[in-house]
């Protein structure tokens, strides 16, 4: 069971209420518990958190049970709450672990992020997200990523793989030093998406309706986008076992590969041990990118 970080609300000065309230029975994990994941996370969540429009999924009762989206900063907030606004909605940006820890014991429990930043057109990195139909088909997301993985190398460019902690499998590209727009990442996107389906069509689609997927796994390129959104690296899920959307290192992409070995107490001990898959993602160029998406524009001309 996790080791838990002493005194993390007061010296944040957040009043953590109700620490033994058990937010996942199995394995059981209480609010005080919970809470010591996400400061123990903070400073691998807060990059990609930092100056970014959060939606939230709150879990008012606990993992399983109701669940609701929340989009706007309520009225209740704090002041050193940051906001920020885009059409009509007042977006919560979680710049500091103080928030991070007031929303955590609001109990909400999935932090997902737009790929752009606030005020920003420009996305900060290229997902994609394979995502198959049901967790049985989880070996489909695992060849996937691998089919990516050598297609990358070829390319120059360096991805970083994480468990979703749903079904699938998501790889992120950074790509905030090249001022990329949407219209050029989706390019590259589809390219990449295409090749494989092309390789394994009985294994692979772009097909958006479940209904024609047939079994295959879904390639999803057209999630990245202006307005969409992707689970923050390390944050939980409200899943039944605690699994954590937690960044991986591409030897453990693998056979071997389970999601529900990486729930919060083993993401927490694997933290705690200082393993961090995505430690340079921040300093990553991916310099090839333009390169690749100039000569895909020629293409279509």
């Amino acid at each position: 069971m996790l080791n838990t970080v002493n005194s993390i609300s007061k010296s944040q000065g957040t009043e953590l209420t109700h620490p033994d309230k058990i937010i996942w029975e199995k394995p059981q994990i209480n609010k005080f518990q919970y809470l010591s994941y996400l400061s123990r996370a903070a400073p691998r969540m807060l990059p990609f958190l930092t100056g970014r429009q959060l939606t939230v999924i709150r879990w008012p009762h606990g993992v399983p049970g109701a669940s609701f989206f929340q989009k706007n900063c309520p009225d209740y907030a704090p002041d050193f709450i940051q906001t920020s606004e885009k059409d009509g909605t007042r977006y919560i940006v979680c710049n500091d672990l103080k928030t991070l820890l007031w929303m955590g014991n609001q109990l909400a429990i999935e932090y997902h992020i737009p790929f752009q930043k606030a005020g920003s057109v420009r996305p900060q990195e290229i997902v994609f997200d394979l995502d198959p139909a049901e967790r049985a088909d989880f070996p489909l997301a695992i060849k996937a990523a691998r089919e990516m993985k050598q297609l990358f190398d070829r390319l120059m460019i360096r991805g970083y793989p994480k468990l979703s902690g749903s079904r699938g499998i998501q790889i992120h590209i950074p790509i905030h030093y090249l001022r990329l727009s949407y219209s050029d990442t989706r390019l590259f996107t589809s390219f990449v998406a295409g090749v494989l389906v092309e390789k394994f069509p009985d294994d692979f689609t772009t097909e958006r309706l479940k209904k024609n997927r047939g079994g295959r796994l879904y390639i999803d390129y057209v999630q990245h986008a202006a307005g969409k959104t992707i689970i923050c690296p390390y944050s939980p899920r409200g899943k039944e076992g605690a699994t954590v959307a937690a960044p991986l290192f591409w030897e453990e992409v693998c056979d071997r590969l389970r999601m529900e070995d990486f729930s919060i107490p083993a993401v927490f001990e694997r933290m705690s041990n200082g393993t961090d898959p995505m430690r340079d993602f921040f300093q990553q160029k991916n310099d090839s990118l333009t390169r690749i998406i100039r000569s895909l524009k020629r293409r279509l001309c």
